[in-house]
């Protein structure tokens, strides 16, 4: 009986915590809108009053979002240290946006030291996630040869698949790559494109 007594409770106190759970996603998510309809309306100081308590306790999103204010200098002081911050802690739990955003500070030297290495780090993971503007990213430093060789066919390859994903700069960029490609180049990138989009990310020519 008191084992019983026992798997009772623990099914009610596992209840408990996921009707908790659920609670403070749905409390999080109006918050994390009625912070993006103040910013949107240019009321900043209405969306860092709904996003930093949520930055705060590791909300991905809302650590995204503070980093760009603080990218702008809206709402707060501009500062690319603690844009760093924010984007880096979103960036790590996995958020394309923040990934992206993080790759370009280190691309500009924006609160960190230029590092290309890195930025191709990042943009690699957003990339990943069907982020298209880290795609296109990805296909500028395969066609420039910057931190990887240079590789037309592999420029081609994330041109075409950012174009894909809405991207129009990518399709010229694409395009434009392609007049400097045998017909033979072009028939292979445009195989690896497929071959990437249809394993989701997981063999993209490397």
């Amino acid at each position: 009986m008191a084992q019983r007594k026992d798997t009772i409770l623990s099914r009610i106190t596992l209840t408990l915590a996921t009707v908790l759970s659920l609670a403070f996603s749905q409390a999080s998510a109006q918050d994390l809108n009625k912070g993006m309809d103040a910013y949107n309306a240019g009321d900043y100081a209405t969306a860092l009053k709904e996003w930093k308590p949520l930055a705060e306790q590791g909300n991905g999103s809302a650590q995204t979002n503070l980093g760009y204010m603080y990218t702008k200098g809206n709402g707060v002081l501009k500062d690319y240290a603690e844009a760093k911050k924010w984007y880096q802690l979103s960036a790590e739990q996995g958020y394309a946006y923040a990934q992206h955003n993080l790759a370009t500070m280190y691309l500009k030297g924006h609160g960190v030291l230029k590092d290309y290495a890195e930025a191709i780090k990042w943009w690699r993971l957003a990339a990943k996630q069907g982020h298209y503007l880290s795609q296109n990213d990805l296909g500028i430093s395969y066609a420039m040869g910057n931190v990887v060789p240079k590789d037309n066919i592999k420029a081609h390859m994330w041109f075409n698949i950012a174009s894909a994903n809405g991207n129009e700069t990518s399709g010229m960029l694409r395009d434009k790559i392609a007049n400097k490609m045998t017909p033979e180049a072009i028939e292979k990138a445009t195989a690896m494109a497929s071959e990437c989009m249809n394993s989701n990310y997981k063999k993209c020519g490397r």
